[in-house]
């Protein structure tokens, strides 16, 4: 065995130490597994609400959304809906109509955005999950009806079933005619809610989803639409579909997959969970400060072993990889520990839901999501590996200083 490595360890395992450098050692080991596991929770966390996010966003958003690169609208029949269906992966294309609409129920209004769509709609999205009150119902014969979002319903105080109480939509005209009535720059139209759905709050604060045909007739569109809605069929490559789909429309329209139809929010959500992956390690650093004390203190404690020693033929910098292979020790042993205790209370928390968000129904979940990813897991350890290694190496340098001082001394 290395002789460095074998006296290391009889120094971390010893019990001969002084009192106090056992206690400082034993200080470090707890800073570097408290930060070690915090950094594990926290990012477990993060992930977690990113998939949270993720999921109720992709039960409304299409997989892939194609819009005019110019303008609201454009004309349907100019996209080659039929090759659109010949690519491979390809299960769903749904024409979406979205406007401003004023909403009247009974003595209330409110601003919301109508979406026009297809029964295929429901087939792509996951909507027909998040309704809580009604159902999932956009028409029925020659009848039409509206699925609301729970924001809107709530700001309307709706009731879902009452046919004695219609839903009046008011949409601008396209082209406006001078009219002394205000009324008569817009289109009205009457329809029923069936329906009230909760995805996130951008969602039920502003969307109430229609028939693509009502859409139309509020509206004054013909062959218009505002996008197509991409479905994609389980297992396809999403990155292949959007490059063909470019391929095949060529400049005049945008193509964006998920990410891309909230790239910001997406951003913020990573920058926001690496931010904090800094400032734990920040934090991570000024506890390991405990550990250049450790190795002082373990240093001066073995001034007799040191001189031992070199008087039995060590160079000054196996003594140096003595002191060094002892700070990395306590490092391992921190993390090691901080990742196991880190699993630990992330796995409870998956199982048992300890730490809540609140009184029940408050949230869309109950408790606090986690979703544990081994490349954190390694970022981490590497992380407090580096610090570590970082903090010790000053002690033991300090080694080699003192001993120049000496034989510059003996020289003089």
């Amino acid at each position: 065995m290395n002789l460095a490595l074998f006296i290391s360890r009889k120094y971390f395992f010893s019990r001969k130490s002084p009192r106090a450098v056992n206690i400082i050692s034993l200080i470090s080991v707890i800073a570097v597994t408290l930060g070690t596991s915090a950094l594990i929770i926290v990012l477990s966390v993060f992930n977690g609400f990113e998939t949270l996010v993720r999921s109720l966003y992709n039960s409304f958003d299409p997989d892939i959304k194609i819009t005019s690169a110019a303008g609201k609208t454009f004309k349907q029949e100019i996209v080659p809906v039929e090759q659109l269906k010949k690519i491979q992966g390809i299960q769903f294309v749904v024409p979406v109509i979205e406007e401003n609409a004023l909403l009247r129920y009974q003595d209330k209004q409110n601003i919301a955005v109508i979406k026009g769509v297809t029964p295929d709609f429901i087939k792509m999205s996951g909507l027909d999950t998040m309704i809580i009150e009604g159902k999932m119902l956009l028409q029925n014969g020659d009848t039409n009806f509206a699925v609301v979002g729970s924001g809107i319903a709530y700001n309307l105080n709706l009731t879902v079933g009452d046919f004695n109480g219609q839903l009046d939509v008011y949409v601008p005209q396209i082209e406006i005619k001078p009219s002394v009535n205000p009324e008569d720059a817009f289109n009205r139209g009457f329809i029923f809610p069936s329906g009230i759905f909760s995805i996130q709050q951008d969602f039920d604060t502003k969307y109430i989803l229609v028939p693509l045909r009502f859409a139309k007739e509020m509206t004054g569109y013909d062959s218009e639409v505002t996008a197509l809605e991409i479905g994609l069929s389980n297992g396809a490559d999403k990155e292949k579909c959007q490059s063909e789909i470019k391929t095949l429309l060529g400049n005049n329209f945008l193509v964006r997959d998920r990410f891309q139809q909230h790239e910001l929010l997406y951003k913020i959500m990573k920058s926001e969970k690496w931010a904090v992956y800094l400032i734990l390690t920040l934090i991570l650093i000024i506890a390991v400060f405990n550990l250049v004390g450790s190795l002082t203190m373990l240093i001066i404690s073995k001034q007799k072993d040191i001189a031992v020693l070199q008087s039995m033929g060590a160079d000054i910098s196996v003594v140096r990889k003595i002191f060094l292979a002892d700070g990395l020790m306590i490092t391992l042993s921190g993390a090691v520990a901080g990742i196991v205790i880190g699993y630990a209370v992330c796995w409870l928390q998956l199982r048992y839901g300890l730490i809540s968000l609140g009184s029940p129904g408050s949230f869309v979940i109950s408790q606090y999501p986690v979703e544990m990813q081994t490349p954190d897991f390694v970022y981490v350890f590497f992380t407090v590996l580096a610090i570590g290694l970082a903090a010790a190496i000053y002690p033991s340098a300090k080694i080699i200083r003192k001993e120049k001082q000496i034989k510059v001394a003996d020289a003089g």
